[in-house]
């Protein structure tokens, strides 16, 4: 997987193994094996540690405890997932708890989760508050079905995605190549916002820095006939 995403252009990769009730997050064993991989890749693409984080009651508590334990790098940055049958109305307060001890919360593929896709204003009122969006790159592309797609475009369109990434899973299924979103996104919303959301904002991420600046609102994508127009040939 790491070869393949180095081959389609990855420089950099999180790693971002689930803590919850089935998974013990283990941040030693993480490092150990990151080390183990980089001696297998030249250190091509560069790997960092990172967390699928679930917000149990366990997980937060020690995330408040500990902010660095769980976060991207060990930085500011900590990568949510919400449970797909039920969002505790108390999330609010979790997630403003959670940037009160410096942990921005990334919500990780809300396009996917059924109860956000019907409840959108929960995720721009999320990042009024100073959290940011990652959508999945087989989003866009269609390929968790038309309902996560329509939701992504309407993300973007919103101007309230943040970062764009595989959440690769395995080599076939859930590869971990992002070129052909990247050419999508280029193709569809321009070069300004491929460049934003698959390498401006990622890295700032990783490095830890703050991103001040929300997306810039995009329009829907073109249709064939305006890009013949706006060619100078129609």
């Amino acid at each position: 997987m790491l070869r393949m995403a180095a081959a389609s252009g990855t420089t950099d990769i999180v790693g971002t193994p689930h803590s919850n009730g089935e998974f013990t997050f283990q941040p030693d064993l993480i490092t150990e094996r990151i080390e183990y991989l980089r001696q297998h890749t030249n250190g091509i693409p560069r790997i960092h540690r990172g967390c699928d984080f679930h917000l149990s009651f366990d997980n937060v508590v020690s995330a408040l405890e500990n902010p660095k334990k769980y976060s991207i790098n060990g930085g500011r940055y900590l990568l949510v997932e919400f449970s797909d049958f039920n969002i505790a109305p108390s999330m609010d307060n979790i997630l403003d708890q959670l940037l009160g001890v410096d942990l921005i919360p990334i919500i990780t593929h809300p396009e996917r989760n059924p109860i956000l896709r019907k409840e959108v204003e929960k995720i721009y009122k999320w990042v009024n508050m100073g959290c940011l969006v990652q959508v999945t790159a087989g989003s866009v592309l269609g390929g968790f079905g038309k309902s996560a797609q329509a939701t992504a475009r309407k993300l973007l369109s919103k101007g309230v995605v943040h970062v764009i990434a595989s959440d690769a899973h395995d080599p076939v299924h859930r590869h971990p190549r992002l070129d052909e979103a990247f050419d999508l996104i280029t193709t569809e919303y321009g070069d300004e916002t491929a460049d934003l959301l698959f390498n401006g904002n990622p890295t700032r991420v990783i490095r830890g820095e703050y991103i001040s600046d929300a997306p810039l609102p995009v329009s829907e994508p073109k249709k064939w006939w305006q890009f013949w127009s706006d060619s100078g040939r129609g």
